[in-house]
């Protein structure tokens, strides 16, 4: 192509052009790909097998390895979600003193070689061990979920409850139905779900009823545009807590969803079986100031009144603690405390697990 510029005659080449393109692009490529490589190499908080696995996905597979470093190479919810957490968790009034009287019966008894265990867990979640506590294993999923129903129909004062999965299946639609009667008798409900593991019950006719009965609802990490998202950080980083607490003396802890056992989202695995614990005693507080950090982090409301209340210690029993993880602790907590317990065994070591992703930490622990 010739073209006449101010008297002066110019020849354009289309091939050169689109060489030049193929030129930058390749360097602007290998540009990135050095950064990522850096990044990868520096970021912290990774294990050394992580880090050559992803250099390896970045270096071998052109522009797709950069895509897919960039959607799930890094542990990250968001920025602005991280600081906002941080935030409210620094705003949490600090654990309440045991109430007049009960501070006997919450000393926890622990013998030295197990120590160490708790100042483990207390590096994670800020939460001392307790004494004073009771506890009884649920026989079943089904079983549980009645208990639950059962302690929220004779609640008098609150229920907050989080779910990672939530149906609106059978048992879904009995806590449901449970919300409802206990927000209709005055009890301030609060329900929080994951906004992708219980879409199907957030986006469903039961969430605008209960809303519409008094119970108040939350969405936790809600994903808004999934195309845009990415953009903010990782849409399948959640939340997998699964609590339940009552009036401030009951809590549940355990692996289980609020979902039937037959499990129709992943129909071929059924039936989950599921470990449920009913817990009273100051323990309780511990699941109750978790619950409350990932309330106000997602509604636009404070309960610090509740965690200021003196904790009741009515009886002795066992000693207990609350270990929960998230983005706003260290990458590597859950890691050291299986190892900690792992090393602690000196005659006998039983796990059960709902699941378990492999990790290098815990692989040389065999």
């Amino acid at each position: 192509m010739t073209i006449r510029v101010c008297g002066a005659i110019t020849t354009f080449s289309w091939g050169e052009a689109l060489n030049d393109i193929k030129t930058i692009g390749i360097i602007a490529h290998f540009v990135i790909l050095i950064v990522l490589i850096v990044r990868v190499m520096t970021r912290p908080h990774r294990d050394p097998a992580s880090r050559i696995a992803w250099m390896v996905v970045i270096a071998a597979l052109p522009f797709l390895g950069v895509l897919i470093y960039i959607l799930f190479g890094e542990v990250n919810i968001g920025y602005r979600r991280v600081a906002r957490m941080k935030k409210i968790l620094n705003q949490i009034p600090p654990m309440a003193a045991i109430s007049p009287g009960e501070e006997k019966n919450a000393e926890a008894q622990v013998p030295e070689h197990y120590q160490h265990l708790f100042r483990t867990g207390k590096s994670i979640s800020g939460f001392d061990v307790i004494g004073g506590n009771s506890a009884r294993l649920m026989e079943d999923s089904n079983a549980t979920i009645d208990s639950m129903v059962a302690d929220i129909d004779a609640a008098t004062d609150h229920v907050h409850l989080l779910f990672y999965i939530w149906l609106p299946d059978n048992n879904g639609t009995k806590m449901v139905e449970a919300l409802k009667r206990a927000a209709a008798r005055g009890v301030k409900c609060r329900a929080m779900a994951d906004d992708l593991g219980s879409r199907t019950m957030i986006r469903s006719k039961h969430w605008t009823d209960m809303q519409k009965s008094g119970v108040q609802v939350a969405a936790a990490l809600p994903i808004g545009n999934i195309l845009l998202r990415p953009l903010h950080g990782r849409i399948d980083l959640r939340n997998h807590r699964k609590i339940l607490v009552i009036d401030g003396r009951i809590t549940y802890c355990g692996s289980q969803n609020c979902a039937d056992p037959e499990f129709l989202v992943k129909a071929k695995y059924a039936p989950w079986v599921d470990a449920v614990i009913r817990l009273e005693g100051p323990i309780v507080r511990q699941n109750q100031q978790l619950f409350a950090g990932d309330w106000m982090s997602s509604a636009d409301e404070t309960i610090d009144d509740l965690l200021k209340q003196p904790i009741a210690a009515p009886q002795t029993g066992f000693p207990a603690q609350v270990i929960g993880t998230g983005p706003t602790v260290r990458f590597s907590a859950m890691p050291e405390m299986f190892e900690s317990l792992f090393h602690a065994a000196r005659r006998e070591l039983t796990i059960s697990m709902a699941g378990c992703q492999n990790n290098h930490h815990l692989s040389c622990q065999e």
